[in-house]
Formats: structure tokens, sequence, C-alpha cells
């Protein structure tokens, strides 16, 4: 219970502290808005004007509208303040991933023993990526919360269980994640813990019923016959449109991704590996997915965002080796004062971490200071560019039923149609020049810029922002276009 709480605590207090949304959080959030505040009126649906690249499933937004719908009707009646209903969604998402936390927890417990999990959870604390990506409506996330529900039933023997929740994440969320439990599904039929009858008996009829749920939900609301994971997967994988966003080295994931997500915790992986030949063993499919995805050019973080509680088992039982034993010799002190050492290395790395993504989102500090600034009985009628859009934007800003909010894109700069509008959400450009005699600036937004270097002062750097984001307001007499 203290371990869940801690847990919970902390990933709420990376909520509170970076509570707006990124671009890749767009479709689920924009969804779960529009199943809140639109409900059966598909034709107000965000996705209908901005499908994305490829579509996405509902199922998500969906399962979590649900579990939230009846604290934000009590929440609307008591503050009338639709943010605050993206503060419970995201909440009720984390608390999903937390529960499947939990069980992975107390099934490394079962198998490895109580200290192990104690230590898992401590670990899991002090790291960044993790606990901050666990209230973020991304599709990985909720793919999250079902793979660490495979992975406690897979660490307790229960295949049924582990088969069903490892085929919901796979077709319905992350195709790629065919990669990692496929692994742990040869391993186990390698060393004949399962049978291939077993898997038939459990992954056929999984599976089609998995492909029924998301094939019979995301055809209604997309209005047309579609399994979007599918459409994905045919996306990045066949035709590897995927690497368009960006491409990374091969090995990007092991000396870059891994090392920021689980920080100093890194180093003391092999070394749990090699105290315990089980634990060498739970890891290595999680090594093994994370080496075969890398094949993909394009690489992100959170791509992988699942294999981050299986390695950091490996860290939990080097430390609690150490727990018990530094008390015998010199050396076992000295291990113990590297993991408090790499423990507190790992909470300064947390917090630098977080004070980068508190100024990533400017965005959506610059919609809140328009509401802030301009009075609410105004007359706005307001133009959000793409890259507010992308840092912070969602409908669940957008505050006041009276005022219109546009994002429009590919408007000409400086033209009849941007000048038709009361307001603007700009980006700090050479563009925003343009405005200079026909706006006043409200409001200009920070953003982060970079981490400077300084050995000769503490802390020994220093982060860096810049004006990222301004808000707009047209001057009185000025001539209206056309929008």
């Amino acid at each position: 219970m203290i371990a869940d709480v801690l847990l919970g605590a902390v990933a709420f207090l990376h909520l509170v502290a970076c509570p707006y949304t990124k671009v890749e959080e767009s479709f689920n959030v924009q969804a779960t808005h529009d199943i809140l505040f639109h409900r059966q009126d598909l034709e107000k649906y965000d996705h209908h004007e901005f499908p994305g690249v490829v579509p996405r499933t509902f199922v998500g937004p969906l399962f979590i509208s649900g579990l939230a719908a009846p604290f934000v009707a009590l929440s609307q009646m008591i503050w009338e303040n639709k943010f605050i209903a993206q503060y419970i969604v995201r909440g009720c998402l984390g608390l999903c991933v937390l529960y499947g936390s939990s069980a992975f927890r107390r099934a490394v417990s079962k198998k490895f023993g109580s200290d192990v999990g104690m230590m898992l959870v401590l670990l899991t604390a002090t790291q960044f990526h993790f606990l901050f990506y666990v209230t973020r409506p991304l599709p990985n996330v909720f793919a999250l919360s079902l793979v660490l529900l495979a992975l406690s039933s897979w660490l307790t023997g229960k295949h049924g269980w582990f088969i069903l929740q490892s085929g919901f994440a796979i077709i319905v969320f992350r195709s790629e994640l065919l990669l990692f439990l496929g692994l742990i599904v040869l391993m186990e039929l390698g060393t004949r813990r399962l049978g291939v009858l077993e898997l038939l008996r459990h992954g056929v009829p999984a599976g089609l019923l998995c492909l029924a749920v998301t094939v019979s939900v995301d055809s209604v609301f997309w209005q047309k016959l579609l399994w979007p994971e599918g459409t994905v997967w045919y996306y990045n994988i066949i035709l590897n449109k995927s690497s368009n966003w960006g491409t990374e080295p091969f090995l990007w994931y092991f000396y870059s991704a891994i090392p920021r997500a689980l920080a100093a915790s890194t180093f003391l992986i092999p070394l749990g590996m090699w105290l315990d030949s089980r634990v060498a063993k739970t890891v290595a499919p999680a090594l093994g997915f994370v080496l075969l995805y890398s094949i993909l050019p394009h690489k992100e973080l959170r791509f992988i965002i699942y294999v981050f509680p299986v390695l950091n088992v490996a860290a939990a039982r080097f430390c609690a080796t150490v727990y018990h034993n530094w008390r015998k010799s010199k050396r076992w002190v000295v291990a113990a004062l590297i993991v408090i050492g790499h423990l507190l290395a790992n909470c300064a790395a947390t917090a630098v971490f977080m004070y980068v993504s508190h100024h990533n989102y400017p965005g959506g500090y610059a919609l809140h200071m328009l509401h802030q600034t301009v009075p609410s009985h105004t007359d706005v009628h307001v133009h959000i560019d793409v890259a507010s859009a992308q840092t912070g934007v969602s409908r669940f800003g957008q505050l006041n039923s009276n005022w219109r909010y546009d994002k429009t894109e590919d408007l000409t700069p400086g033209g009849p149609a941007l000048m038709a509008y009361t307001h603007l959400l700009l980006e700090t450009t050479d563009q925003s020049r343009l405005y200079t005699e026909s706006h006043d600036t409200l409001v200009s937004v920070e953003g982060f810029s970079g981490i400077q270097k300084q050995f000769r002062s503490f802390p020994p750097i220093s982060i860096k922002t810049e004006p990222r984001i301004l808000v707009l307001a047209k001057k009185k007499g000025k001539s209206r276009g056309t929008a």
C-alpha cells in the first residue's frame, strides 16, 4: 500500500508540474474531450478536421472517459472550469497504469523476494520518465497498463491471462509489442511451460475478441470500416514512413534512451543479471525487443517504455543484495554507498528533467494567459498556430464557450485571413514582426531552449529559456480581413 501511494504521489507531482499535453498526445486527449463533452454528436469531434497521419483507436479514450465521466460531471458542477477535466482524465489514465505497475511489483516480489519489490518501487520513484509518462494520453501509455498486467501474469504463470492481455495491447494499441511479448511466448514454448495447443486455445479466441472490439468501436467513430492499429502497422512497418519524422542510429535506444530513462540505475542492470540467472532470463526478452525494434530508423524513448520496469528488476536485485549484506564487510559498505549515491543522482536528474519539461509547453501556457488577460465578456476570435497547438493547446483548455477558437493551418503570415482574428497565438519567429504595427503583444511565453554547462559554479548546469509563443491582440481601429 505504501509503495502504491509513493508512486502515485510522484506521478501526481509530475501531472501538476506539467499539466499540458503535446502533439503526440493530441488525438487521445481531443478524443477524450469529445466523448465527454460532445458525446453522440460525432460531427463535432476533432478527428474529422484533424485526423492525423494515421488513424488511432478510440478504445482507450472511450474507456478512460467512462472512468472519468462521474468526476468530470461533478467538477463541472462545482468549478465550471473545463481544464480540470483534463487533470481528471490524465489522473484516471495514471491510476490504470499504476494498477498494472502494482500488479507487476507484487509478481516480482513473489518471484524474487519482497526486498526486490521494495527496491523496484524505490528505483522507479527516483527516475523521471516512467512516472512522467503514466498520465500522458499516448497510445504507448494505454498499452503500458496492459503490458504490465501481462508481465505480472507471465511471472506468476497465468498463461491464459498473459495471452489475452498481450493480445489486447498488440491488436488494439501497439502492434510492435508483438516483438516483446512474442519473445516471451517463444521462451515459454522453448521451456515447455506453455504448449502449442494451449497457446492456440487461448490465442485464437483472444485475438478474434480483441479485433472485434477495436473494429466495432473504431468503425463507429471513424464512420468507416477500420482497424486503426492495422493501418498504423502497415504505415510504420511495411511502408516505413515513420522515418519521415526523423531517424536515429541503430544503437540509440541503448546509449541514449535507456540511460536517460533509468539514469544511474542503468549501470546496475548487468550486476543484477550476473547475481541472479532468473533475473537475466526475465530481462532477456526486454533486451531482445529493444534490439529488434532498433531496426526501425525512427526512434523515440516512449516506444520502449514497456521495458523500463523489467530492466529495473535487475537493478533492484542488485540493490536488494547490497541491502542484505552491507554490514558484512567494507566492500559491501562501499556498495551500499554506491547504491545510495545512485539514488541521489537519479533524484537530481529527475529534478532537471522536470524543470525542463515544465517549460516545454508554451502553447498551453499561452492559451491560459489569454484567458487570464482578456475579460471573459470580450468578443474573441483567436487563431492558434501550429506551434501553439503542438505544445500544449487542447480542447480542454478552450474555457470560454462564447469565444471562437480556430486552428486553421497554412494561412499566409500577415495576410487578410490572419488579420481577421481579434487575437493570435503565434510562434516567435521573424514572421511575428509582420504584426508589429497591427497588434499589441499581451504576453510572451518562455520555452526551453537548451542546457548550458557551467562547471565553475553550482549547480554545474544552467537551464536556458527564450520567448517561444506570443499572445497578440489586434489594435483598435485596425481593419480586419475575412476568416
